[in-house]
């Protein structure tokens, strides 16, 4: 697989197979994305992979705090800004409905996206999850660097045949996570992701991407 199919295949998936993905591709895969670039090669990411019996552990505790209606934990982040203006409040609101659509869930169906959307915290099925830790002295040129390094996981992970699932989702359940893994107390978890073969049964709509021109403005003599 080249890098261009790479990219152009990569996306989010909602459904995996429970298929192992085996320790030793897991490792090649990290091993080279090290090289993702970082500035003065700080390289800010903590990793934690997670399988096995700890990941349905978590899974189970996870779980266990959907049903029970748990208050999430507070983020130690924004995700987005309070009021996302144009034109990425339409870019959201387009991707939400066309999720959800894709799964026949009518807009005003309140019960059927929440239970969408606590398959975030069984990892969609996945057997395998990457959570990604930056260090809470760390500032905002280095989360983009957390950025870059996971898109390297995620383009290296197509490369062998996997796909993943970049999921904030986990930072309202960081209390759990810290539960299991035992992160030392300055790290901030980032986001989870998802990592297994792909369920090919589940249905989903490939979200779109805005015209080169409304992103790109080339500058030329």
């Amino acid at each position: 697989m080249d890098v261009y199919e790479a990219v152009t295949s990569r996306r989010a998936v909602r459904g995996f197979t429970d298929r192992p993905v085996p320790r030793q591709v897991l490792e090649r895969v990290l091993s080279a994305a090290a090289w993702a670039p970082s500035g003065s090669n700080l390289q800010p990411w903590r990793a934690y992979v997670v399988t096995g019996g700890p990941l349905a552990e978590l899974k189970r505790r996870a779980g266990e705090r959907v049903v029970a209606a748990d208050p999430w934990d507070e983020r130690e982040y924004e995700m987005y800004p309070p009021a996302l203006k144009s034109p990425y409040h339409e870019r959201r609101s387009a991707f939400g409905h066309e999720r959800y659509s894709a799964l026949g869930i009518e807009r005003d169906d309140w019960e059927a996206r929440q239970r969408a959307a606590a398959a975030n915290w069984d990892c969609f099925g996945a057997p395998a999850a990457l959570f990604c830790y930056i260090d809470r002295d760390m500032g905002r040129p280095q989360w983009s660097d957390i950025g870059m390094y996971l898109q390297t996981v995620m383009l290296l992970l197509r490369a062998e045949g996997l796909h993943s699932c970049p999921q904030m989702a986990w930072s309202v359940y960081r209390q759990t996570v810290a539960e299991v893994l035992s992160p030392p107390d300055e790290l901030v978890l980032f986001c989870g992701m998802s990592i297994g073969f792909e369920d090919v049964t589940v249905g989903y709509a490939r979200t779109g991407r805005a015209p080169l021109a409304e992103t790109v403005t080339f500058v030329e003599g």
